[in-house]
């Protein structure tokens, strides 16, 4: 499937037979897998701690997928390079090609019946005319589909906590069977320079608006949490000495707040124009399909 864009005067409208919209690693690969031209207003990153199967060949867009293992106190996984990393290097790929032609500087989208009018925080930016587009989820786009009505709808809540006291341990993941806090990932802080044996964690919740607005489910009770899973888990501050029974006491961990990110899952929705569809392709097999489409982007490929 190969577009071509019909118009390239700045003073008139882009036209497209065919464009994704959407920034999600689903849209960017079936962007690049079908050489179409891709718009978004916000770029969502692949979650930082989502990684590729390591049994995948990415020799051809140079990227080292070589496995390495998360430590758990259950078995260990084994994991390839992160998806951020593959998202990261499509789109290069793609803005090469010229097939992303505002980047990241729109960030707001509309359909006004006619094209598809793109502004940034200070205005009209371009407008886009297109006879088939690809719809894969956009917070800031509207009038293309209509969403189902949630009362409560949900979202993934990413609290980030930084430890002060007791960061140094070879855990790189602990799961819970709670929608909050249901996984704890720890990672080499970014606080310090260098290859610190620090680590820091991010704590992954599945919550409803309503629980986002109440205490119990606060950046402070998630920290008071995720230490109580630790302490299940025999994990300990530093090493205090012995107590006079002979017993060895270890200090408190410290840790302070980062911040909170969520993102609201997505609801079922459906086209709202004809000229708008919402693939049912899975990301699996868009990786499957990645090898024999980067065949079109040999003259890019080799120079990475």
């Amino acid at each position: 499937m190969v577009t071509t864009p019909l118009a390239k005067s700045a003073t008139t409208p882009l036209e497209y037979e065919e464009i994704v919209i959407g920034s999600n690693l689903t849209a960017v690969l079936y962007a690049f897998n079908n050489k179409l031209p891709i718009f978004f207003s916000i770029p969502e990153r692949p979650f930082r701690f989502d990684y590729l199967d390591p049994t995948m060949d990415l020799t051809l867009i140079n990227i080292d997928n070589t496995s390495h293992q998360l430590v758990t106190h259950r078995d260990n996984i084994k994991v390839g390079a992160p998806k951020e990393l593959l998202w990261e290097r499509l789109l290069l790929i793609i803005s090469m090609y010229g097939h992303a032609p505002l980047s990241t500087l729109c960030t707001s989208m509309r359909y006004d019946r006619e094209r598809l009018v793109c502004s940034n925080d200070y205005g009209k930016i371009a407008e886009v005319q297109f006879q088939k587009a690809y719809y894969f989820g956009d917070e800031n786009c509207s009038g293309l589909i209509t969403e189902k009505t949630v009362a409560n709808p949900h979202y993934i809540c990413y609290d980030w906590i930084a430890f002060n006291r007791g960061g140094k341990h070879e855990i790189d993941l602990i799961e819970t069977a709670d929608s909050f806090i249901n996984q704890i990932w720890f990672y080499p802080t970014d606080r310090i320079d260098g290859n610190s044996p620090v680590k820091d964690a991010c704590l992954v919740s599945t919550l409803t608006q309503t629980q986002l607005q109440d205490f119990d489910y606060s950046q402070t009770m998630a920290r008071f949490k995720m230490i109580a899973e630790m302490r299940e888990r025999d994990m300990r501050g530093p090493f205090n000495g012995y107590s006079p029974t002979g017993h060895p006491k270890y200090y408190n961990f410290r840790t302070s707040i980062i911040g909170r990110q969520t993102r609201k899952k997505q609801t079922h929705s459906r086209a709202a124009i004809t000229a708008v569809e919402i693939p049912k392709v899975q990301e699996q097999a868009l990786l499957q399909d990645l090898p024999q489409a980067c065949m079109d982007y040999h003259r890019f490929l080799e120079r990475l």
